[in-house]
């Protein structure tokens, strides 16, 4: 049985209806119980647990052999790394009291580095969590998803204006967050080998590349306007980001912003996947 973390996000949900999609038996770990119904009409078995509760963990391990893990981020944490640590402790005892025998992490390109990139240390420490486990461990590193931007459309559509964190010349890797759940199914159930993956999109994009295509679908001028990094506290805090959470993302978003999330291709596989960023926004700006 494969059992999916995060199974009512974003990548999680579309893992399971891939492998639902396949008639493989596929146990759904949530979060917030209000959504059980919604995931057993898919025909999955669903466990709700939260990730502290080890207890809770323990029991939807239980009867699995294939697991999908993730570090949760939620932007409300006092202290992000601290918690993660917990997390992953917790994950890798439910795993020895389990029949859990290949490990599947969604990680993220940065995961490389073990210090100073905030948020993406909890890549690095999912990568590191179950080395004395000997069963396969396979870490799939995605780019920057496409989704991200999907957060700015409210000004957008009011302004013409794309807020970004980054230099609006600046490109780096992207990639579609459905491309991501196929890839990550497909390694579910066809890789049996210990390895990493580093997967993007078609191409480099810039947040000016990104205004130019909201541009063309919404048929209206998008400028994209880069936050000045003074603004950056301030603009997270409105947020809701809590004082650790706003410390992590700016760490994280300055590591993007020197050029240091690219693929590292030593000692991984990179792989290119095809959906354009124009193809995404089209196919969710309409089913919106």
């Amino acid at each position: 049985m494969y059992v999916i973390l995060g199974a009512s996000g974003q990548v999680g949900s579309a893992i399971v209806d891939h492998l639902l999609a396949k008639k493989l038996p596929v146990k759904a770990v949530i979060h917030n119980p209000e959504k059980a119904s919604e995931v057993k009409e898919k025909g999955a078995e669903v466990a709700v647990a939260d990730a502290l509760d080890l207890n809770a963990l323990t029991a939807a391990f239980d009867g699995g052999d294939t697991l999908f893990a993730l570090t949760p981020e939620t932007g409300k944490s006092k202290d992000v790394l601290g918690e993660t640590k917990t997390i992953l402790e917790n994950y890798h005892q439910a795993i020895r009291k389990s029949s859990i025998k290949k490990v599947v992490g969604l990680s993220s390109i940065g995961a490389q580095y073990s210090k100073g990139t905030g948020n993406l240390l909890m890549s690095y420490m999912l990568e590191h969590a179950f080395k004395d486990l000997e069963i396969p461990q396979i870490f799939v590193r995605p780019a920057y998803y496409y989704s991200n931007w999907l957060a700015q459309l409210p000004e957008v559509k009011k302004n013409g204006v794309l807020p970004t964190f980054y230099p609006a010349d600046l490109a780096i890797p992207m990639i579609s967050p459905m491309d991501v759940a196929s890839f990550v199914a497909d390694v579910l159930t066809n890789d049996d080998q210990s390895k990493i993956y580093e997967i993007t999109g078609p191409e480099k994009l810039s947040s000016d590349d990104i205004a130019a295509t909201l541009s063309a679908i919404l048929k209206k001028e998008v400028k994209a306007k880069q936050i000045p990094h003074e603004d950056w506290d301030t603009t997270l805090q409105k947020m809701g980001f809590s004082p650790d959470a706003r410390k992590n993302f700016i760490e994280m978003t300055e590591t993007v912003v020197n050029g240091d999330t690219d693929p590292v291709n030593k000692g991984t596989t990179v792989v290119k996947l095809k959906t354009r960023i124009s193809e995404y926004f089209e196919n969710t700006l309409r089913d919106n």
